[in-house]
């Protein structure tokens, strides 16, 4: 989507919501910053400049949002600005990071903050196999396996290959407590 003021791709999407009515705002990051500034010092209510209208309603800074989209997860490495140009978070830790960026647009989207729907239940490999550990409620340790293969990663790119070892055997160790193994029939289906 371009930016309603130039030719730039919009990474500002703004929803205003004024007498009753809903009005959607798409800027790139120089126009945002002039309407956010202009929102800021009470020009943007009642008068136009530039063509747009409205303050932005939320009691950020263009600074302050600056500063947000740089943050990074320190698991994944996803910054809030990569989120919300793919609208995809990199892992579940992302929750946690950007929680209270994250738990409005939620609500907003599904109309609650917690999980109430079902949840998956592990079942056994095979009829000869015990059913496998459940998955825990805090999914946490599974989670660091994601920043484990992070720092692996980089461990191995830094020649420091005794770091590698523990990070890969610590992954080794969740992934074989947590994860069931999954079985590849042979040629004949057996």
């Amino acid at each position: 989507m371009k930016c309603q003021q130039c030719d730039n791709p919009a990474v500002f999407h703004i929803t205003e919501l004024e007498g009753g009515g809903v009005r959607e705002i798409h800027l790139c990051e120089d126009h945002a910053r002039t309407y956010l500034n202009q929102a800021e010092s009470g020009g943007g209510e009642g008068g136009k400049a530039g063509g747009m209208v409205g303050p932005l309603g939320v009691g950020q800074t263009a600074e302050e949002l600056a500063e947000l989209d740089q943050r990074e997860c320190e698991m994944c490495g996803i910054s809030f600005l990569e989120f919300r140009n793919q609208g995809r978070l990199g892992c579940p830790h992302d929750y946690v990071q950007f929680e209270r960026e994250l738990e409005p647009l939620i609500a907003n989207i599904h109309g609650a903050t917690s999980h109430t729907g079902r949840r998956p239940s592990r079942l056994p490999a095979a009829a000869s196999e015990p059913a496998a550990t459940p998955l825990p409620e805090d999914t946490g340790e599974l989670t660091a396996v994601i920043g484990r293969r992070r720092a692996l990663k980089e461990a191995i790119a830094a020649e420091r290959y005794e770091d590698a070892r523990e990070h890969r055997d610590a992954i080794r160790a969740t992934e074989e407590r947590w994860l069931v193994p999954r079985r590849h029939p042979g040629p004949d289906g057996a």
